[in-house]
């Protein structure tokens, strides 16, 4: 399937409904917004702090771009602790090396959020220099020097479960700890447990469009503009879940399922926070297409600043 540059941005934005960018992808895409800076593939660092992985392995699901096509034509993914072959000190050197490198010309990526107290121990991330490296040191030396930073998944956007209530570590979201640190690099926050494929996909190559076209500051200042006073891009977050749900006239003629397994019938009396919850999930859906939490569950509102906390308990009686 041919799919120009507009036909791509349309996609991202959410107005070709149904259709996310793993099912349209095109490899010319990937040409096309490839060597956004200085004529190479953007160098991108990827760390994990205070997390479970989920948001790489939701990346590697990424059925089409295939994900070897998204790592080795459209970016340069220089570290990354899960999928790269190297570890120990070399690596950690290798990222350190790359940051200095291409200072302010790289991209930084985050999973996890970032535990701050006891000196940051509570997620020590490798070694280097017969030091431990915690998050917090790698997060103080390489956020200054990146162009931009894309928080990955509600930990690290907002804290998430780490920074749940009775945590301990004083687990922190990117932009809450760059504002402590006063660290100006922006931040796109991608939310969700995970996100889905697509936002991450979708925001990483909107970006290095918008770079292309209007070179490195310009188009990072062209992608602020789709954030919402959350972080998030609006081609992505911008749709309310009730305001679109299937069941949205079940709703208003006061049909309440008492079960998951009933055909019809509003889920919110079993607790779904679709009512307070942005993300254009309902049209998008997960497992390249197949279903979403609606269609078998409720929506936990996981994209959402005050998750967990904020949306529990998850399920309630009818």
């Amino acid at each position: 399937m041919s799919l120009n540059r507009r036909d791509f941005v349309k996609l991202c934005t959410g107005t070709v409904a149904g259709l996310g960018v793993s099912q349209m992808f095109n490899p010319a895409v990937c040409e096309a917004i490839s060597g956004s800076l200085n004529g190479e593939r953007p160098p991108v660092l990827w760390l994990q702090g205070a997390g479970c992985t989920g948001c790489s392995v939701s990346l590697l699901n990424s059925v089409n771009p295939h994900i070897k096509d998204v790592l080795l034509k459209v970016i340069s993914l220089e570290f990354h602790p899960t999928v790269m072959a190297w570890e120990g000190e070399p690596a950690i050197e290798h990222m350190y090396k790359i940051a200095d490198k291409y200072d302010g010309k790289f991209f930084l990526v985050v999973e996890g959020s970032i535990p701050t107290e006891a000196d940051g121990k509570y997620c020590v991330i490798g070694e280097a220099d017969h030091r431990e490296i915690t998050m917090v040191d790698a997060m103080k030396e390489l956020g200054p020097k990146a162009a931009a930073v894309l928080a990955v998944g509600t930990c690290s956007a907002y804290g998430g479960i780490p920074a749940a209530e009775g945590s301990e570590t004083g687990a922190k979201g990117v932009r809450e700890f760059f504002e402590a640190e006063e660290i100006a690099t922006p931040v796109v926050n991608i939310p969700g447990c995970p996100p889905h494929p697509d936002w991450i996909v979708g925001t990483v190559t909107v970006a290095l469009d918008a770079i292309k076209k209007h070179g490195l500051a310009d188009g990072l200042g062209e992608v602020v503009k789709i954030l919402d006073d959350e972080g998030r891009p609006l081609p992505f977050f911008g749709e309310n879940i009730h305001d679109n749900c299937p069941y949205l006239d079940d709703f208003d003629n006061d049909v309440m399922a008492t079960k998951f397994t009933d055909v019809k019938g509003c889920r919110m009396e079993l607790g779904c926070k679709g009512p307070d919850t942005n993300s254009d999930c309902y049209k998008r859906k997960w497992n390249n297409g197949i279903n979403w939490c609606v269609q078998n569950a409720v929506c936990i509102g996981c994209v959402e600043p005050d998750f967990p906390d904020g949306k529990s308990p998850f399920y309630e009686p009818a």
